[in-house]
């Protein structure tokens, strides 16, 4: 009876020409830092705050002076500190260093590396931190060795479920010799550091959701709405 069905499914094959060839999967990381200062505010959510206050202070209730006045009710030892507010504009956004995190404090950065990917028929091409799914007990598992194996370690590293965030089907090209796959995204996030060895790639940047389209305009469309920033 094994045999019997053996034989069909190849007859299948032979005849309709079906691959038997499994569909590989593959686990990508976006990697990203959370914005390290707060964004600037915009011109429309500003007006609105400033409006909204003198529109409070119309119909606010009013305390006597004597109430509020606090120089004689300071205690002894008071004291003012002093300091100042660390610059908005770093070096590394000066010269455009991509390969710094001190850059773009009040955005998201994102990692590319640059080299050998799944699917790219061994041209160095940019991609995400990825692993193809072998014997890992789950995807996710899959994913944190594949940021491991470029960071070195996951000490500073944090990532966000269980689940994917996305996936895309990639369709094989008429030159690669291999076949289609799914790729599924998982997010992790750096956690109490600014610096990391990069490792197992030629090249690296850290790029915002903005500058990270360009080095993908045939999924443009598909990470600018799997990317919340």
């Amino acid at each position: 009876m094994r045999r019997s069905l053996t034989l069909l499914a190849q007859s299948l094959v032979t005849k309709r020409g079906f691959c038997t060839k499994p569909e590989k999967i593959v686990a990508s990381v976006l990697f990203e830092r959370l914005p390290v200062v707060v964004p600037k505010i915009d011109p429309v959510v500003y007006a609105f705050q400033e409006f909204s206050f003198r529109w409070r202070q119309q119909y606010r209730r009013r305390y006597p002076d004597e109430f509020l006045d606090k120089s004689s009710s300071s205690g002894k030892g008071d004291y003012h500190i002093e300091y100042e507010p660390a610059p908005r504009i770093t070096e590394a956004d000066k010269t455009n260093d991509k390969k710094s995190l001190q850059r773009a404090l009040d955005r998201r950065l994102y990692l590319l590396l640059y080299g050998n990917a799944y699917g790219s028929s061994r041209k160095p091409v940019w991609h995400f931190p990825e692993k193809v799914y072998d014997t890992e007990e789950t995807l996710r598992k899959c994913a944190e060795s594949a940021l491991q194996s470029v960071l070195g370690e996951l000490s500073h590293t944090y990532f966000v479920g269980n689940a994917p965030m996305g996936h895309m089907v990639i369709q094989p090209t008429d030159n690669a010799q291999d076949s289609g796959y799914k790729q599924f995204f998982f997010k992790s996030q750096v956690i109490a550091t600014n610096k990391f060895k990069i490792g197992k790639c030629e090249d690296f940047v850290w790029v915002t959701k903005d500058e990270l389209l360009d080095y993908f305009p045939e999924q443009a469309e598909y990470l600018n709405k799997m990317i919340i920033s």
